[in-house]
């Protein structure tokens, strides 16, 4: 088993347990960036990370988005008020949900419930435009020795994208290379699922955004939830079967006529029986310990595909 590059550092952002949500941090020269940070809760061990690795808030040249859920985005006006020399680069449609949060915090508020929502997220903040800057389909960064190079992924998100890193030769990847557990963090099989959370699920462009993250010839994957992973084409092979799974159901699901509870009560158990098979199907020998560990996604990826399930009659409609 390969060790990752020690230039990139992964940090447990401890979002709904240890070991769920990760964020990174690239160290080049002297100066530091961040990949995604989770929400507020999150900036003091990222914060912590910085000073244990012997440099200091400063000294953080960019904190970098995926995409704007939140938890991968919601600490980020804490982040840039801790780094007060940090630029935040983002997709155009993320930035701007960045500068201006107020849908986004409505609209996880409808997936979350108020509650839910403040224990998870506590208070989004705006982050100042001029501190935000949008990277665009290709384009390339250079910074140090390193470069980073961004590229669109759809599939989980419309305004998601991922960065290809010079320096460890590997893919930050936010969600759209699904999430899993890797042998890095607990004994047995790695295994990677896909993630079809709220709103935005599309089948054949998840699986588009697979095929895109391997062919970088990326050594490793940094994914959001949770770790870093090698042989890419092996992980792309789980995902592409797992994607296929949930659009088995999502299909079923749009042949049926009840409204949004129904279709979840429809879709919930069969997510969950389609994440058992796969945990067999991958290897996985105590999948008990798993399938409590990425349990609450089970309804979320349900919600997601219910979702699609509404936009598809929503176009009918029409």
């Amino acid at each position: 088993m390969a060790t990752p590059p020690a230039s990139v550092i992964t940090i447990d952002c401890h979002y709904e347990g240890p070991e769920k949500a990760s964020a990174y941090l690239i160290i080049e020269d002297g100066r530091a960036a961040f990949v995604d940070n989770n929400t507020v809760h999150a900036v003091p061990h990222l914060l912590r990370a910085v000073t244990e690795h012997g440099l200091t808030p400063e000294q953080v040249d960019y904190a970098i988005i995926t995409h704007v859920h939140l938890d991968h985005a919601g600490g980020s006006a804490a982040l840039l008020k801790a780094c007060p020399n940090a630029t935040l680069l983002a997709h155009p449609k993320a930035a701007r949900h960045m500068i201006d949060p107020a849908r986004l915090i409505a609209g996880s508020k409808v997936v979350y419930g108020e509650e839910a929502f403040r224990e998870l997220y506590g208070e989004i903040e705006p982050v100042p435009a001029e501190r935000v800057r949008t990277m665009e389909d290709g384009e390339c960064l250079d910074w140090g020795t390193r470069t980073f190079r961004l590229f669109y992924t759809l599939g989980h998100a419309s305004h998601h994208f991922c960065i290809y890193d010079s320096g460890s030769n590997g893919v930050f990847t936010g969600d759209s290379f699904g999430i899993g557990r890797t042998s890095h963090v607990r004994p047995g099989a790695s295994f990677l699922v896909c993630s079809s959370t709220p709103v935005e699920f599309d089948g054949p462009e998840a699986h588009k955004a697979v095929d895109q993250i391997v062919a970088t010839g990326a050594a490793w994957a940094y994914v959001g939830h949770y770790g870093s992973f090698e042989r890419l084409p092996e992980c792309a092979r789980q995902l592409h079967r797992s994607i296929d799974q949930h659009e088995a159901i999502l299909k079923a699901a749009l042949a049926e006529s009840g409204d949004e509870t129904a279709l979840q009560t429809f879709c919930e158990p069969r997510v969950r029986a389609a994440l058992e098979d796969h945990l067999r199907w991958v290897g996985v020998e105590d999948a008990e310990d798993d399938l409590a560990w990425i349990g609450g996604d089970v309804a979320l990826n349900a919600q997601g595909l219910v979702a699609a399930v509404v936009r598809a009659r929503r176009k009918r409609a029409t």
